[in-house]
């Protein structure tokens, strides 16, 4: 229990100092996509958090492929910033595996045990390749992360995002990648 705490208030200290610090950024990039894309600034996508327990993650409206604000958005990895949101109402975590959608989550699959911990804005795979590694090597990462996950390995998890972040490694969109992993499991 109080590892859990312990990762709690990293969470909200992280999560509210973040928001604090790029309030400027945050404020610029909802306007920019407020005035350039129809529909609201934000994204609101149901995925599958704690034990599969659906809740609405958010994003910035950034569709890469035809919309210029969502494209540089997406290169800056900026897209994902409102997920502090869902960071402080305690529905996601700074570090852990990524929430997929309800339906590509592995409810019932032998992947569920990634659904043992709170869903993260970042985590192993994220600081590991991105979307080199194949959706097989994607549920291991998180496997392991639920495994051995503690104060220590969120630490380094978190300070090896920024370089990750800064480099050219960037994530597939994580809705196509577990589709397209999925497909090629199924033999479909």
């Amino acid at each position: 229990m109080r590892s859990l705490s312990a990762k709690r208030a990293l969470d909200l200290a992280g999560s509210l100092l973040l928001l604090l610090l790029l309030a400027p950024v945050l404020a610029t990039a909802y306007a920019a996509v407020a005035l350039t894309s129809p529909g609201g600034a934000f994204l609101r996508q149901p995925r599958a958090g704690l034990r599969g327990e659906p809740f609405l993650m958010l994003r910035f409206r950034a569709d890469p492929r035809t919309d210029p604000v969502g494209r540089l958005l997406r290169r800056l990895s900026l897209d994902g910033l409102p997920q502090l949101i869902n960071v402080v109402r305690g529905e996601m975590s700074l570090v852990g595996p990524r929430p997929l959608p309800v339906q590509d989550s592995g409810r019932t699959s032998p992947t569920h045990g990634r659904l043992a911990v709170l869903p993260g804005m970042t985590g192993l795979w994220q600081v590991s390749s991105r979307s080199e590694l194949p959706w097989d090597e994607m549920v291991l990462l998180d496997l392991e992360y639920v495994d051995t996950h503690c104060l220590a390995v969120d630490l380094g998890i978190l300070a090896r995002t920024v370089p990750a972040v800064l480099t050219a490694h960037r994530a597939r969109p994580a809705v196509e990648g577990a589709r397209a992993q999925a497909v090629q499991g199924s033999g479909a």
